[in-house]
């Protein structure tokens, strides 16, 4: 092996996953490492390991190098080829497998990464094995070569598309809604392979859905706009296209389609703590009517509070975790949680392993419009009670000192702060709040805000932006 002790891991491997520049922080020489120390961290020598890969160039190249570096320290690799990450905790947690998908979520085209999961969907995070992981991998690359050990690994292949498609439809029966029309934005993702098997009829009996395609193709370069539904321009497309085709509702995926986005049929977003609130309102009768006296929904800090408002108003109990998804999925396990929803547009669901989907939220987004009359844009304004400020971000030297300042001016009498997660404060009289949240990665305090109406949001967004901004 050339030039291996040159590839420093500590670039590549961040809190919750793998992400890089192919050719620079990660490599196939890299990926090969990181196979056998997944092996050997994890206790996976003579066990399956999962290995699968979105549409990117390098998806491929990198699936076998980890396949290599995983058998030659005794793991039974079984490749799935193309998949969502969604799919891989759907393996994990049905096969009770250790596994690994390459994806760089919505990242550019130049980027690939690796998402990792514990057999049973667990989270492979900084706090329970990533980080050794990646020193292992580092010490096989610094010493050129990976031992092997005496039984190698076998290797088997595998596709699972239509089993997880039957698997999700268990889940929300959606034969009986009333005829919808759905815009489905795949950003040139793995949505481009997931939709047709879940919501249309390629490996499944037809639904009552009328699918609009739109950007299918499995392209990790990403010829039309960045996979990426949080940034607002890159919903223009499926806003269009759902006014266009006169659509019923819009959904839109990230590259590795394990978020969804919703437009209505006027091509206006449903806020993520709205389609939180929804599904959340579903899985509680759900949970209730199988004997559950209080079911547990979980949220982060900066959703809606019309969130944990429905919540107690049906019966259940919210939980409020930091923002984060291993925050999220070791709450969701330790409250025996049927739901969990975060700002981002991640879903959790406990009967999904506690693993985010997001395909099985759209499927309970379809299945609350298909079961009544109203249009969605009715539908969600039950959700949507309060006016929020979206996430504002400004460039600040010294962010602890800034949150203490802007707590001493605005946590005064009639108020309640919280430190949670950075900042938060709120007012006693439900009139407001706003949360600061010190990014880990880039020099920003991020805000978000929300209040009864917009007069008193743009009000309080506006006193704290002057603060923090001088």
């Amino acid at each position: 092996m050339t030039e291996t002790h040159e590839i420093d891991l500590t670039a590549s491997f961040k809190a919750y996953d793998v992400r890089g520049i192919v050719g620079e922080t990660i490599t196939a020489e890299s990926v090969r490492a990181v196979g056998a120390a997944f092996v050997d961290v994890l206790g996976l020598a003579g066990q399956k390991v999962l290995v699968g890969g979105d549409m990117r160039p390098s998806s491929p190249e990198f699936m076998e190098a980890f396949a290599e570096g995983a058998r030659a320290r005794g793991g039974d690799v079984l490749k799935l080829g193309l998949i969502s990450t969604d799919m891989l905790y759907y393996a994990a947690g049905v096969q009770q497998a250790a596994g690994v998908v390459f994806t760089a979520s919505h990242n550019p085209a130049e980027y690939n990464g690796m998402k990792m999961a514990k057999a049973g969907a667990v989270p492979v995070s900084s706090d329970t094995g990533l980080y050794e992981i990646r020193d292992a991998a580092q010490a096989y690359l610094d010493a050129g070569q990976i031992p092997a050990v005496e039984r190698t690994g076998t290797l088997e292949e595998s596709t699972l598309l239509a089993d997880y498609a039957a698997y999700l439809r268990s889940l929300v029966d959606l034969s009986g809604i009333r005829p919808l029309k759905v815009v489905v934005d795949a950003g040139n993702g793995m949505a481009g392979a997931t939709t047709p098997a879940v919501l249309g009829d390629a490996e499944l009996e037809a639904l009552p859905l009328t699918i609009e395609p739109l950007y299918f193709e499995l392209d990790g370069t990403f010829p039309n706009h960045p996979a990426n539904p949080l940034e607002p321009e890159n919903l223009r497309d499926l806003q269009a296209a759902v006014v266009k085709h006169g659509a019923d509702i819009g959904l839109a995926f990230d590259g590795d389609a394990d978020r969804c986005f919703v437009i209505d049929e006027k091509g206006e977003p449903v806020s993520p703590s709205a389609v939180t609130a929804l599904v959340a309102r579903r899985e509680i009768a759900r949970a209730k009517a199988d004997g559950e006296d209080t079911p547990v929904i979980i949220h982060n800090l900066i959703t809606s509070k019309a969130v944990p408002e429905l919540v107690a108003h049906d019966g259940g109990r919210a939980v409020v975790t930091r923002v984060g998804h291993s925050f999220i999925k070791a709450v969701m396990a330790e409250e025996s949680a049927v739901f969990g929803g975060e700002h981002s547009a991640h879903y959790y669901f406990r009967d999904f392993f506690n693993a985010d989907t997001g395909m099985l939220a759209a499927m309970h987004v379809l299945a609350a419009l298909g079961e009544q009359d109203r249009p969605l844009s009715d539908l969600a304004e039950e959700y949507e009670p309060y006016v929020a400020s979206g996430e504002i971000n400004s460039e600040v030297e010294d962010k602890a000192a800034m949150m203490d300042r802007v707590e001493q001016q605005f946590g005064v009498e009639g108020t309640t702060t919280s430190r949670m997660d950075g900042l938060t404060v709120a007012a006693d009289s439900g009139d407001w709040w706003f949360n600061l949240r010190p990014s880990n990665t880039e020099p920003f305090l991020r805000y978000n805000g929300e209040a009864k109406d917009a007069a008193t949001m743009q009000r309080v967004r506006d006193e704290v932006l002057a603060v923090v901004r001088g």
